[in-house]
């Protein structure tokens, strides 16, 4: 995790897909399949790379606890 900027966009990607769910799951609305279409190839991009970035964000978990307080 010692990569900032990769860790900061996984990050914002993986907030934007929760926002995502939570529009599906409060207004069955798809804002990926509403601005790319109902599963075009566009949508399918960007719904696996919000996934891959989930995905590398398990890595957190492990780090958690790395911390060394002063």
């Amino acid at each position: 995790m010692g990569n900032k900027f990769l860790d900061g966009t996984a990050l914002t990607i993986a907030i934007i897909g929760a926002i995502n769910w939570a529009l599906i799951g409060l207004f069955r609305f798809d804002l990926v399949a509403f601005i790319f279409g109902n599963m075009s190839w566009l949508s399918r991009i960007v719904y696996a790379i919000v996934g891959l970035c989930g995905l590398y964000l398990i890595s957190f978990f492990m780090h958690l606890g790395d911390r060394t307080e002063a």
